[in-house]
């Protein structure tokens, strides 16, 4: 006979000295003794996972269609974790800015501070920077915590033609930002401020990108969408003369709000995700063209609405730390 099942799972051993007296004496003076069996080892554990971290550097718009909520919708959209640092409040809606609050520089410092030294950043955008002394916090954070993939919009002009940006500022930005950004990415009046001049047509958009790059910047992407014609080129100049066009049908909308906004934080986003420079602001142009285009029919607002950021979410990602 095989040996006794005891009730929790283990098998009863045999005495090894069985006394006299048959079975019932052996049951009845017999200590049980248990032996265990065997268990399969238990799984090793899992390395935690963690999602793409995308830091916003930036001004907050109350209308919700540019700046940091225009940011953290993208990084969502986009499949990311999105942070923020605000460098400015704006009084604004879809007719334009009524009034601008900035931050202090130190409490910018102590927000960057709070989710750096925590959470962690993959890939940062820069927006709004109103004011030199935030220029020069958003400088040191970048070469303190070493902060990877920074795309600068260098925002200086709203949509509404309202300018987000004091004129002693434009100076600092260059020289402080430009060689610390991967990429900058102005609109036509955002580049004619930096330049010095009017970018009159399609022709002259390398030029300009040329003159951008030689500011500083490791690589340019010119937007040329207020540009007129039936087709919407931008620019994209790397540093090593790599130079590339890329073009898409113009979409007829008044939702053009925070456009620019969109556009670098989707940049930011698929950085954060591992892409390279090329496929990354490739993939943000598909995603902006797609966002307009799904807003394009919506009406928000009296003026200028927002496009369309959740036209097509997809999960967080997660990643393996």
């Amino acid at each position: 006979m095989g040996a006794a099942r005891a009730p929790n799972g283990y098998a009863a051993c045999p005495h090894p000295n069985p006394p006299p007296g048959g079975e019932g004496a052996r049951q009845a003076h017999s200590p049980i003794i248990f032996r265990m069996t065997q268990a399969a080892h238990p799984a090793a554990p899992q390395a935690p996972l963690r999602y793409a971290r995308v830091l916003s550097i930036a001004g907050s718009d109350s209308g919700g269609g540019a700046g940091i909520q225009a940011d953290l919708k993208t990084f969502a959209a986009l499949g990311c974790y999105g942070m923020t640092a605000i460098t400015a409040l704006t009084a604004q809606n879809t007719l334009g800015v009524s009034g601008i609050h900035g931050v202090p520089p130190a409490f910018l410092k102590a927000q960057i501070q709070a989710v750096v030294e925590d959470i962690g950043v993959d890939a940062v955008k820069l927006g709004m920077l109103h004011a030199p002394e935030v220029v020069e916090v958003v400088a040191w954070a970048i070469d303190h915590y070493r902060l990877p993939n920074v795309v600068l919009d260098p925002v200086m002009v709203a949509t509404s033609g309202d300018r987000l940006i004091a004129s002693e500022t434009v100076q600092v930005l260059v020289r402080e930002l430009f060689p610390r950004a991967v990429v900058v990415t102005p609109n036509l009046d955002e580049a004619a401020l930096l330049i010095g001049h009017a970018i009159d047509g399609v022709d002259a958009l390398d030029a300009a990108a040329d003159e951008l790059l030689a500011l500083g910047a490791k690589a340019v992407l010119l937007k040329g969408g207020h540009l007129p014609g039936d087709d919407v080129v931008d620019v994209l100049l790397q540093s090593d003369g790599t130079r590339k066009r890329l073009a898409s049908q113009r979409i007829a909308s008044r939702n053009l709000h925070g456009t620019g906004c969109t556009l670098s934080s989707a940049v930011a986003a698929h950085l954060a995700l591992g892409l390279g420079l090329p496929d990354a602001v490739e993939r943000a142009r598909a995603y902006v063209i797609g966002a307009m285009a799904a807003g394009a029919d919506v009406r928000v607002g009296a003026g200028h609405g927002p496009l369309n950021h959740g036209f097509a979410p997809v999960p967080t990602h997660r990643l393996p730390s």
